[in-house]
């Protein structure tokens, strides 16, 4: 090994091509899911229990059970990399519960 090869530094943590350290941008799409969809569940179970104190039917907790599951099985789409299928579920489970709530529960 020569001189020049042996002073020269080892550290590449300071070079401006190494990759940056952090999340990729499909792991944060995958968490950017999850939130949503855990804000969801957390909505519709909110809005389940005030539907429940106003009126009891089985039509309404059909329609906010099944958005809830809908939000639980979008978490798990997204943990496991599925995120597209996940956002068209996702919106297409909230349009459904909400036109649900709109004209079938009024």
């Amino acid at each position: 090994m020569s001189a020049s090869e042996q002073t020269e530094p080892q550290d590449h943590l300071h070079d401006e091509d190494a990759p940056h350290e952090g999340p990729t941008p499909a792991a944060r799409a995958r968490r950017a899911r999850i939130a949503a969809a855990s804000l969801l569940m957390a909505a519709a179970a909110v809005v389940l229990a005030l539907r429940l104190a106003s009126r009891s039917s089985v039509l309404v907790v059909g329609v906010y059970g099944l958005l809830l599951i809908l939000c639980g099985g979008v978490i798990e789409l997204s943990r496991r990399g599925r995120t597209r299928l996940g956002t068209y579920l996702l919106a297409a489970g909230l349009a459904a519960a909400l036109v649900m709530d709109g004209f079938v529960l009024s």
